[in-house]
């Protein structure tokens, strides 16, 4: 792959500034597991390799079933999410997709019931956040470092 410019030593506040979306949201009440679920599905739909590798592997140091983490690629057909989980990833899903149908309506009210208004807001700015990561990191061609 050719060489791109590094976000963190061209511009380093814009990466701090994101840096301390991610510092607000590590004090959110979104559970660990599904702020996991909300960053490799996005990361799948937006095709980031770099946030897939990432995130999968963070979540498997939470004690995610690899199982799961393969059924997110369709979620909608798996009998593995909850009913809180399922409309997480379905908020997930149509945020990350926002320029095709918005959010519905549909969505955002069982939101809504399955996580409260905080939650829910909270959940929006991960579901954003991840969003931005995957832009940088796709347009950036970054690479997951392996150990």
């Amino acid at each position: 792959m050719s060489h791109r410019i590094q976000f963190a030593s061209q511009i380093p506040a814009a990466i701090q500034a994101m840096r301390g979306l991610e510092s607000y949201l590590g004090g959110t009440d979104i559970p660990p597991s599904l702020k996991e679920l909300i960053k490799l599905r996005a990361s799948m739909i937006n095709g980031c390799a770099y946030c897939i590798e990432l995130h999968a592997e963070v979540a498997m140091q939470q004690q995610e079933s690899p199982q799961r983490l393969l059924a997110l690629a369709a979620w909608r057909e798996s009998p593995l999410f909850d009913e809180r989980e399922r409309a997480v990833l379905a908020l997930t899903d149509e945020v990350t997709l926002i320029a095709d149908h918005g959010l519905s309506e549909e969505s955002y009210q069982q939101g809504l019931v399955q996580l409260g208004e905080t939650l829910l807001a909270q959940c929006l700015m991960q579901i954003v956040t991840i969003n931005a990561w995957n832009r940088i990191a796709v347009a950036t061609r970054m690479e997951h470092s392996h150990p």
